[in-house]
């Protein structure tokens, strides 16, 4: 069933859409947000071990905006700091946001950026072609980890690259909410492992358990108003549902079969609850830090 339907990011130009209406209509990055503002600083206030300068690699960083607001409550923990942030983003359109997004904000001249179209496995095979010894402070990466092969092994690269002191943020969807129930059930329809995971904070955890591998993990709330995809042709529905099953025109190309299951399992209370006539689909997410390996 896998192999006929084709990824929803071989059309870029409708996975950014998709993507964009997916923010619109979830609480996504405000949820992120509410981490970055309350939590995210006590975790930033115990690296550098006293360092002038601090290397942060942000991995999959879309257009950054999260990235600038992590990098401002960097600087406010750490004043008078200098910040090396290197970008590893593999969209020539995210990384274009990325630079006229710095190019419009003020106050940032303590921060140096480099820019790396590309992937990350891409990135860890330059550094080790270039044999150069990589360590930095801070590393985050967020809703990324489903487009690598080996999640595992891209979790344990980067956290290799730690200085003394250093974090490693990592977000993901939680595996008890939505996400994880649609893929525990439509793995072998949907997941085309090729292109991206159906990876969870719950597979990472275990793996790091299994490894004796201590980390930190919070969870973030957040919802999804996916009403429109139980409209049959609606154009935000047909786009959310793309997003949702990471398949190009799924409502067009899925069998009715595969079709009908998935709309009845996103409907389904293991995914979403109705209220006042919305469907609002369980889109927590869920926050693993780790620190330097020892």
């Amino acid at each position: 069933m896998a192999s006929s339907l084709r990824s929803l990011v071989h059309d870029d130009s409708r996975y950014q859409k998709s993507f964009q209406l997916f923010l619109e209509c979830s609480s996504e990055h405000q949820c992120m947000r509410d981490f970055i503002n309350n939590i995210l600083p006590d975790i930033l206030a115990s690296i550098g071990d006293g360092k002038s300068h601090l290397n942060v690699i942000g991995v999959g960083s879309g257009a950054g905006e999260i990235d600038l607001e992590m990098l401002s409550k960097l600087h406010l923990q750490h004043p008078g700091v200098t910040v090396d942030n290197e970008v590893v983003e593999p969209s020539s359109q995210q990384l274009l946001n990325y630079k006229v997004l710095v190019s419009r904000t003020p106050d940032l001249e303590y921060i140096n950026f480099t820019f790396n179209k590309m992937t990350a496995s891409e990135f860890e095979e330059d550094l080790k072609r270039k044999k150069m010894i990589k360590k930095a402070d801070f590393i985050h990466m967020i809703q990324m980890l489903y487009y690598v092969k080996d999640p595992e092994a891209t979790v344990s690269f980067f956290q290799s690259l730690l200085d003394k002191n250093g974090k490693l943020l990592i977000i993901l969807v939680s595996g008890e909410s939505g996400w994880g129930k649609l893929w525990r059930t439509y793995r072998s329809e949907l997941c085309n492992t090729e292109i991206s995971q159906c990876v969870t904070t719950g597979d990472i955890k275990s793996f790091l358990d299994s490894s004796g591998i201590r980390y930190q993990n919070y969870t973030l709330p957040s919802q999804m108003d996916i009403t429109e995809c139980f409209s049959e042709g609606d154009e935000k529905g047909e786009l959310l549902l793309d997003f949702l099953t990471e398949v190009l025109d799924f409502s067009k190309t899925a069998s009715p079969e595969l079709k009908a299951g998935v709309l009845e399992l996103l409907r389904h209370p293991d995914c979403s609850v109705e209220s006042n006539g919305k469907v609002i689909f369980n889109n927590n997410l869920e926050v693993i830090v780790l620190n330097q390996l020892t």
